[in-house]
């Protein structure tokens, strides 16, 4: 890609990001942000089928960075505790960019996502595991290792916190 598509996609994707900050995502239209970005609305459209286009390809590339940053997916069996340490560190190193793309009607998508993506790097390697029991407790242990992390991560000490949901998740996942 050349310099100057790099250019207007980041000013795109900078602005979206200003405006997604301030306000949800229905609200946003692609005059105000070609008018933020300094873009026309014709050069938006040659990168982006719509707004909805822009922000599910943001939300992915997020989830796609958490997701390098745990090492082993299908771990989360054997050793929970080691895997909610690295997803706990992978959440906490996206958290602002979370906080905005994952706000308003898009907040239950993160958790979703990352839930279907465990299961399904946990089942490819471990078909065994796809039993009804095992799928619940891998969405009881996903879901809500996400929302007890996001619920609490301000106000607590956070290794404390890791330690607490990877028990946890370790008791579920064990019994």
């Amino acid at each position: 890609m050349d310099l100057r598509k790099e250019r207007t996609k980041k000013n795109i994707i900078n602005a979206f990001i200003e405006l997604r900050s301030r306000k949800p995502l229905e609200r946003i239209t692609v005059k105000e942000l070609s008018e933020k970005a300094l873009i026309n609305k014709a050069t938006f459209y040659s990168h982006y089928l719509d707004i909805y286009d822009l922000s599910s390809q943001l939300e992915n590339e997020t989830i796609d960075s958490i997701i390098m940053n745990v090492s082993n997916f299908d771990n989360m069996i054997e050793d929970p505790k080691q895997t909610t340490q690295e997803l706990v560190g992978a959440f906490l190193s996206q958290m602002q960019l979370i906080s905005i793309l994952f706000s308003d009607s898009r907040s239950s998508v993160l958790s979703s996502c990352l839930e279907k993506r465990f299961k399904e790097t946990i089942y490819e390697k471990h078909p065994e595991y796809r039993t009804l029991e095992m799928d619940v407790k891998l969405t009881m242990v996903i879901q809500g290792s996400y929302y007890a992390f996001a619920q609490n991560y301000k106000n607590t000490d956070v290794a404390e916190l890791a330690r607490i949901i990877g028990e946890s998740n370790e008791r579920m996942l064990k019994s």
